[in-house]
């Protein structure tokens, strides 16, 4: 058992957290993680309304005995979501813990301490991990350039962007980015975080609600199967290497392009057909190039067990071999 900071203030088992995705943080899998011993979080805004979230985590509650939390993610929109809302019924629904992301967590913060909920703000760089611990927040999680997903600006990889915040911050830190195995967990910890977040590899595991399709696909990807998407338009994403990447890709190194050129190709919708309908060439859909450690589709139970038990051997018989000679 590895017992950090994070698992003893978080009150879980294993220093695993399986972060917020959109269309796949769902009570299936966030109740396999929390069984597990890991931290599980469903997504808010996979759910449409903010009653339907309520819903959800009553599900996940009728699924799994242990503690989960909640993913709320803040981005710009012309119409965004009513969060005020969905953060009501993340309170009312008696959430302790609560991932945040994307823009600043700072007006919903102070409903959430009022109430004892825990605050992870995910970072891409260590600006911001300074900047939320200042808010308020209770941990952080460190984006590496690695990551699916939105990985920020600034290009820096986990090898540095981990030990580079653990000197900035004094509350806990978990490393995301890259991070599949064992060995992930391990180095995460030497660089100086107190736990790990995995979304491409718990994916691809049986309780993940998408497409066997798109697992396999996963599982037959490799590290050099991502493109990154809307760099020109300063909103970078990872996402898995598909026909319609490719095409975003070109259109962008073209020049000029606005969002107008690509809104079809990257909308939300036909990734969320890929997750549902198992085409991975029918729309853009988030992947990290952890991808090149995925082998295979295990259970989420098989997949924490495997992990903790190469962290230990790692630490044990490696490392403890270093440290005696």
């Amino acid at each position: 058992m590895l017992s950090t900071r994070f698992t003893r203030e978080f009150g879980i088992e294993h220093p695993i957290v399986q972060g917020g995705m959109q269309w796949v943080g769902r009570a299936e899998l966030v109740a396999a993680v929390a069984d597990a011993g890991a931290l599980g979080l469903l997504t808010a805004l996979t759910q449409p309304t903010p009653e339907a979230l309520t819903r959800e985590i009553a599900r996940c509650r009728d699924m799994t005995d242990k503690p989960f939390g909640v993913n709320l993610t803040i981005l710009p929109a012309i119409n965004p979501p009513p969060y005020a809302e969905f953060r009501q019924a993340i309170i009312e629904s008696g959430i302790k813990i609560v991932e945040t992301a994307g823009y600043s967590p700072q007006e919903h913060i102070p409903d959430f301490k009022r109430n004892q909920v825990k605050i992870i703000h995910k970072c891409t760089a260590v600006r911001h991990a300074v900047k939320a611990q200042e808010i308020g927040v209770d941990a952080v999680s460190i984006d590496g350039f690695e990551c699916a997903g939105h990985p920020g600006e600034d290009d820096v990889p986990g090898l540095v962007l981990i030990p580079a915040a653990a000197d900035k911050i004094s509350i806990p830190m978990i490393a995301s980015g890259g991070i599949g195995d064992g060995r992930g967990l391990v180095a995460a910890l030497a660089l100086g975080a107190e736990g790990v977040n995995m979304g491409t590899r718990f994916m691809c595991t049986q309780e993940s609600p998408i497409s066997l399709e798109v697992k396999e696909q996963i599982v037959r990807n490799d590290e050099r199967s991502t493109d990154l998407i809307l760099r020109t338009l300063h909103n970078t994403s990872r996402v898995a290497r598909n026909s319609i990447s490719q095409q975003v890709v070109a259109i962008e190194h073209a020049g000029g392009a606005t969002f107008e050129d690509v809104r079809d190709l990257v909308s939300g919708a036909r990734g969320r057909l890929v997750y549902e309908n198992g085409n991975p060439e029918h729309g853009i859909w988030s992947a990290g190039q952890v991808q090149g450690l995925i082998n295979d589709i295990p259970t989420v139970g098989h997949l924490v067990e495997r992990i903790m038990t190469q962290a230990q051997e790692i630490i044990r018989d490696r490392l403890g071999m270093a440290v005696s000679v």
